[in-house]
């Protein structure tokens, strides 16, 4: 009996020190949904009053409209050319080969946010891509291959070889067996790096913030700028709408191919 009740006391404090966590992490991501509905002209807690002035405000302001078109025309673009870089990247990695490669592709995380700006800065003045849109699809891409790697190795190595090397075996070529077999297979990783890849470059401010100009600015660089000149509650009505999408991209994956065999896992009914 003791040590039944030690096990359950236990798990009673393992319960609460999650939720501790929790409530710890989460606090600061739910407290802009109240602060976006406060009629306040200042950013304050506990609102004075509740109003949907900052998301009128909001749909009115057109330079925020702009940065987030920027943000989805750029974010779309780099997932793109990320998931063609590093799918065939990743096959090779997964397969044994180009050790080196993965080095390669992944030093930028090894690189401060803003040393790595800085030097992007420097390369791209002399090239004159500052505030291009060839200029920040580079910035971006380099910041969000690895990522896009790492997630599409792990699905990769997840898969049935026997699969490919029946195909092989009947006469089937190598491009074939990428295109009919591998890839098929490998697209819950494929959606799983693309939501990634997506979300990460939308999100990037430190580079963007070197490499975008006054005529080229996406939705972070913005909300930067604005919090730097204002304080108002437009940026917490911003981030609310922020959250939404990405808990609906996340739920919109796990309701497809579901989060565990997007992220290389077996799923349940997979199981023996």
């Amino acid at each position: 009996m003791t040590g039944a009740m030690t096990g359950a006391v236990l798990r009673v404090l393992h319960g609460l020190l999650v939720a501790v966590l929790a409530a710890f992490l989460l606090a600061p991501v739910l407290l802009v949904f109240p602060m976006s509905l406060s009629a306040d002209a200042d950013l304050s807690w506990p609102p004075s009053g509740w109003s949907l002035r900052w998301y009128v405000a909001l749909l009115a302001d057109g330079a925020m409209a702009a940065a987030l078109v920027n943000s989805l025309l750029l974010a779309a673009a780099v997932t793109a050319l990320a998931l063609l870089i590093a799918f065939p990247a990743a096959l090779a990695l997964a397969r044994g080969r180009l050790a080196a490669l993965a080095v390669l592709l992944t030093l930028p995380l090894l690189l401060p946010s803003i040393v790595l700006g800085l030097a992007l800065l420097v390369l791209f003045v002399r090239l004159g891509l500052v505030g291009s849109w060839p200029g920040m699809a580079v910035a971006h891409l380099l910041i969000t291959l690895p990522y896009a790697l790492r997630v599409l190795e792990t699905a990769l190595r997840t898969l049935p070889p026997g699969v490919e090397e029946a195909a092989a075996s009947l006469g089937a070529r190598p491009a074939s067996v990428a295109l009919r077999i591998t890839l098929p297979l490998a697209a819950p990783g494929l959606a799983a790096a693309a939501i990634l890849v997506f979300l990460v470059s939308f999100d990037e401010v430190v580079v963007s913030l070197f490499v975008a100009g006054p005529r080229l600015t996406t939705l972070p660089v913005a909300l930067y700028r604005h919090v730097e000149s204002r304080s108002d509650p437009l940026v917490a009505a911003v981030a609310a709408l922020l959250v939404l999408g990405t808990l609906a991209l996340v739920i919109a994956l796990e309701r497809l191919v579901g989060l565990r065999r997007a992220l290389g896992g077996k799923a349940e009914e997979d199981r023996p």
